[in-house]
């Protein structure tokens, strides 16, 4: 590397790929693991936080000492590349990382992960989930050392084979061949996809939460079901349906139209999401609460760390089933038309229904879709925690505008546009509106700051 080289990296700063230190310690050692469990990448020593080259500190011993210490502190051992780069009589090392095969790697008994500029210690379900990943497998495809074939029911396995041959997937198999060519089943013990498709008994397992609410405090009706993950879809969608409102739209033909709340079919997809996104090792409990304005679907398991809520909502990723025996199943059922397209055709659905478009947010451990309904069109309040103060008068787009800044006062007008499905122009010219009328203040930079609704 030469010094022109250097001087490059430092104009591009740190990276999902890149840091620099002032000196060797516990935390380089940490860069390391989480660069191994990344995709790799270079640290830097002898710059400071500051970026200014101030050179490392080195004896005849220093090398060999470090990568001692990275290899006693390291398991599986990583013994990194290194090059001693001296500019200006100042020494700089440069340890080179490549990409562990078999993940995770740890020091000291802690995972880490690089995310983005920083590295992120990975929580007990994510080390699982990196190691099965390394394998190309999911949590669901392995065997199950708690429960055995006598705990699932040959009937429902039955049901789903009359099922395939209904989709098209015709086979005369019996129940325990079908289950093995599904690899449900393998060396004559039940997988944990077998066990949540056809557990015969109920499992706090599967448990979700079903609740109509008057407010945040008041419910007016619950429901909960721990039944096997394809009887949950129907028992889900049903309970959402009951506390729907429906409209007969007269069209003059001899059937009149009509018209549910939400659309169904995609309310049917957010449901099929949650039963296959699900992190079935977390002791959290799916949720579903309805009320009056909206619902909310609450599922254990945060999108995974290299998809971003801006890159759902552009469909830039590749869709990963967090349990993949599972999601073949449901595809194979016809359950699941195509991987991966299940986000772009909910925010069409509602589009088309002339409804704001579903919020998607990272929330504690899990993963939250909230829907709302055309009631916020015209509305006198906008949510339970905004006062009427604030949306008398309002138009329908900026009451929408101000729903979505009570639910997140860090979201971007990009993020609104697009969630709206109008042009950017258009959101900025309706925040300078609520800002004129006193309405909407922000605190903080651009990029840095948050949206203030003011009562």
């Amino acid at each position: 590397m030469t010094k022109e080289e250097l001087h490059y990296l430092l104009t591009q700063g740190e990276s999902e790929t890149l840091e620099f230190k002032s000196s060797f310690n516990n935390e380089v050692i940490e860069t390391i693991v989480a660069f191994s469990n990344n995709i790799g990448g270079k640290i830097i020593i002898g710059i400071n936080s500051k970026h200014k080259l101030i050179g490392a500190q080195l004896n005849d011993e220093s090398i060999q000492n470090w990568i001692n210490e990275i290899k006693s502190k390291t398991s599986p051992i990583i013994i990194p590349d290194v090059a001693i780069l001296n500019f200006d009589n100042k020494n700089f090392i440069a340890f080179s990382i490549q990409e562990y095969p078999i993940k995770p790697v740890s020091t000291r008994g802690k995972y880490f992960k690089r995310v983005a500029n920083s590295n992120h210690l990975l929580q007990i379900s994510e080390v699982v989930d990196m190691h099965l990943k390394t394998f190309n497998l999911s949590w669901d495809y392995h065997l199950s050392n708690q429960f055995k074939l006598e705990d699932i029911s040959l009937d429902k396995v039955q049901n789903s084979i009359d099922l395939f041959n209904l989709s098209g997937m015709f086979t005369n198999d019996d129940p325990l061949t079908f289950l093995t060519k599904n690899e449900l089943i393998r060396e004559g013990k039940i997988s944990h996809a077998a066990f949540l498709l056809f557990h015969k008994n109920p499992t706090v397992l599967t448990t979700i939460e079903l609740g109509r609410f008057q407010d945040y405090i008041t419910i007016k009706d619950t429901d909960r079901t721990k039944d096997d993950v394809i009887t949950q879809i129907d028992r889900v969608i049903n309970f959402v349906k009951k506390h729907l409102n429906k409209e007969v739209i007269i069209t003059g033909k001899a059937q009149n139209t009509q018209r549910w709340q939400y659309p169904l079919e995609a309310i049917r997809e957010i449901v099929l999401n949650m039963i296959v996104h699900r992190d079935y090792q977390s002791a959290s409990d799916s949720t579903v609460k309805i009320f009056d304005n909206k619902i909310e679907f609450y599922n254990p398991g945060k999108l995974p760390h290299d998809i971003s809520i801006d890159d759902l909502l552009h469909n830039r990723y590749k869709s990963t089933p967090r349990n993949r025996l599972i999601a073949d199943f449901f595809k194979n059922l016809g359950l699941i038309e195509k991987y991966g397209s299940g986000i772009q055709r909910i925010i069409q659905l509602f589009r088309k229904d002339g409804l704001p478009a579903p919020e998607f947010t990272n929330i504690s451990s899990g993963f939250m879709v909230t829907i709302f309904t055309s009631r916020y069109k015209g509305i006198n309040n906008v949510t339970d925690n905004v006062t009427d103060n604030v949306t008398d008068n309002v138009t329908d787009r900026k009451a929408i505008v101000l729903n979505h800044i009570v639910n997140n006062n860090k979201i971007t007008t990009s993020e609104m546009a697009e969630l709206l499905g109008v042009s950017k122009r258009t959101i900025l010219r309706e925040i300078e509106i609520l800002k004129a009328e006193n309405r909407l203040k922000r605190i903080g930079t651009e990029k840095g700051g948050v949206w203030k609704v003011i009562n």
